[in-house]
Order: structure tokens, then sequence, then C-alpha cells
């Protein structure tokens, strides 16, 4: 049995949880709080960050790494193509979302998400370079209807948790939504994954969880 640690409001947890979902892997969810300093957590995540997962008495963190475990272990239903560089392309896409994209717009959300402030220098520094990295991305992504084509694939769970989280914080922070102003219809990106019951699924839960600490 899987055990998925970390916690519904981040974005990377959700990516993993969504991939199990899809995947109809049996699993079960631990809370663990990002930033942790317990040493039964470090000892499995030595950054503190969350997920990470405990399986067959060992565990594994970074969720990339997490997501291509499961669809080595787990090749069916698959979330890659069986072709190799059409399988790297889809690992591309999900690199550019998580590195490129929402790494780079994250030092938004103290501002954006948490009642924080950033400096303007951060602001005209994130603006440059997402500018710059959302033209590369719109390259690279199809949206036909999914990320990389026709079918759902492991970057659309990277796609679905984080391209909202970039639109929002750059229109909260930035004052415009930096996607839609490269011409990416997120929105309706996201209603079309959200429309799948494992999305719903991920969605609910992280809802609950938040109205449960309102």
């Amino acid at each position: 049995m899987i055990t998925l640690c970390g916690i519904t409001l981040s974005n990377y947890y959700n990516k993993v949880k969504l991939a199990l979902l899809e995947k109809g892997i049996s699993f079960t969810e631990e809370r663990v709080a990002t930033g942790s300093k317990a040493e039964a957590v470090l000892a499995a995540t030595p950054l503190g960050k969350v997920p990470f997962i405990r399986v067959d008495g060992q565990t594994l963190c970074e969720s990339q790494v997490i997501v291509d475990y499961l669809e080595a272990r787990y090749p069916q239903p698959p979330l890659l193509p069986a072709d190799p560089l059409a399988a790297a392309k889809v690992r591309e896409l999900a690199t550019f979302v998580d590195l490129h994209l929402e790494l780079v717009a994250r030092e938004l959300y103290a501002q954006a998400f948490f009642g924080g402030t950033v400096s303007d220098g951060t602001r005209e520094r994130v603006r440059k370079l997402l500018t710059k990295n959302i033209a590369g991305f719109k390259r690279l992504a199809k949206f036909s209807p999914y990320l990389a084509g026709d079918s759902f694939t492991l970057a659309d769970c990277s796609g679905w948790v984080s391209l909202p989280l970039v639109a929002m914080a750059t229109k909260s922070v930035l004052g415009e939504d930096l996607l839609a102003a490269a011409g990416i219809d997120w929105k309706t990106y996201a209603k079309l994954v959200g429309e799948r019951p494992s999305a719903q699924k991920v969605a609910a839960d992280r809802k609950a969880d938040q109205a449960s600490k309102g």
C-alpha cells in the first residue's frame, strides 16, 4: 500500500494524488506539514518539502520522481505514450510547468495568497522571467485539448494543479494574468480537466480540508 504524505493545499501533493487516482492505485493519505523539522520527516524528505510517499518500507520524495515511479510500477492505464520520445515530450511539458512557470510564480504567493508582501524588485524580476518562460511554454503546449495532445498525461497532472496558481498570482500581484495575456486559454483547459472524476475528487478533498480549518 502506498501512503501519500503532505497537505491538500500543496499543488505538488495534488499532482501526485491526481496521478494515483487516474491510475486507480490504492493509497492512503497522511497529513504532514511542509517544512517539518521532525527527524522522521527529514529522513523521508530531506528538505522538509511535501509530498513524499511511503511504499514497501521505503520513502520517495519529489513529485515528478514519484509520478515517474508510479508510471513505471503501474503502467496501466498509461499516463505516458509508449514511444520513448513522445513520453519525453510529456515530461518536457511537466518540467516547463513545474520549474519555469510555477516555481517562478511561487515568489508571488506570499502576497497573492497569504497576506504578505513582495518587493518591487521581485515583482519586476518575476514579470520579466515569466513573460519569457510563458512564451516558451506556449511553443511546447498543444492544448488539443490536453497539454501534450488528445490524451490526458502526466503533463496534465502538473498543468491542472499549477497553471491556475500562476494565473491568479500574477493577476493579484502584477495586475495582469500573464497566461491569458500571452493568449493561453487556461480556464477552458482547467475546466476540461476539472470534469474528470479524479480532478473532482482532488478539488473536493482540498475544499473540505480547508473548510475544516475554517
